[in-house]
């Protein structure tokens, strides 16, 4: 009894004991408080809660997405990390490219018996990998944490939204993430493994995207990656789409896909040597080919229509793809 007073008029020393103000019932154990005490102070109108089995948060008001993670990993125990959807998002993924989800999902080592409960998943592996840490919290590595979330999608569009977020904003290549895949588990991964073998032989995953919506177009580009030359064979560019009927050119290119914003240069120079050439050329936001399809289209058919009605430029290509 006197031990548990102290706590109750030093709340602050209890607090020190705690993570973030989350704690394992075992630690308050530990410092005096027995384990139907903490419950006691979790049941409804109770100065605490309970987060998971075993662990307590020291106020009752809703967790943070921090103390919900603390009490995640301090309910696994030791070796845990968070992998995929936290994990992305805390290694710079944005939330709005990724699946809605409540729940957190962590690796253990595989000898680890932890049941999965709540809003936690847990996963025992025999690849525990190295984790990345941010803010103190144990992060499966960016590859991993992708291929842990794209093993549980189920259809194209997401599949695809997701892996370009993780190679524009995450820096992975598809080589990466398709060793990973390969490296792991292969249940859940034909979407994913299909679309990262594509991807390794086009220049983007935005460019394979437009392909697939083209195919709707009722006059689709006749080539693609091709180098167009002017009249006096100067090089002016290799779009991604190009209309050869009527000399039209498609680029897919923001400084929200590339890498660098270098880049953003390059694309000023060479709209200027469309300009010159006097080819039009339709740009497209990577985001459009996701969110405005039928906008994307119909912009197309317009641009097709009008090169259409005037001379097509003196141009020809030098490489057919």
């Amino acid at each position: 009894m006197p031990k548990r007073g102290r706590w109750e008029l030093h709340p602050e020393l209890l607090r020190e004991r705690s993570r973030d103000g989350v704690v394992r019932v075992t630690d308050l154990e530990a410092a005096g408080i027995d384990s139907k005490t903490a419950y006691r102070k979790c049941l409804p109108g109770g100065q605490w809660r309970r987060l998971l089995p075993g662990v307590v948060q020291l106020h009752n008001h809703d967790p943070t997405t921090d103390q919900r993670a603390t009490a995640a990993l301090l309910y696994a125990g030791a070796g845990a990390q968070i992998t995929g959807v936290e994990s992305c998002r805390r290694q710079g993924m944005r939330q709005a490219q990724l699946p809605a989800t409540h729940d957190l999902h962590l690796l253990i080592p595989h000898e680890r018996k932890i049941r999965s409960t709540d809003f936690v998943t847990v996963e025992r592996t025999l690849r525990l990998p190295t984790p990345t840490v941010r803010n103190e919290f144990p992060l499966a590595p960016l590859t991993r944490a992708t291929t842990d979330v794209l093993r549980r999608l189920y259809d194209d569009e997401t599949c695809t939204q997701v892996l370009i977020e993780a190679i524009q904003r995450g820096r992975c290549t598809p080589e990466m993430l398709l060793r990973e895949l390969n490296n792991g588990s292969q249940r859940g991964t034909a979407i994913p493994r299909r679309l990262l073998m594509e991807w390794t032989t086009v220049r983007s995953m935005a460019e394979a995207h437009a392909k697939r919506l083209s195919s709707r177009l009722v006059n689709p580009p006749s080539h693609w990656n091709v180098d167009v030359h002017d009249a006096a064979g100067r090089y002016v560019a290799c779009p991604d789409g190009w209309w050869d009927d009527v000399g039209l050119a498609w680029e897919i290119d923001s400084f929200e896909f590339h890498f660098a914003r270098g880049d953003y240069a390059r694309t000023l120079d060479r709209n200027t040597r469309y300009a010159a050439a006097g080819i039009p050329v339709v740009q497209t936001l990577p985001s459009e080919l996701t969110h405005n399809p039928a906008g994307v289209l119909a912009k197309l058919e317009a641009a097709h229509l009008a090169a259409k009605a005037r001379p097509r430029p003196a141009v020809h290509l030098t490489r057919v793809a």
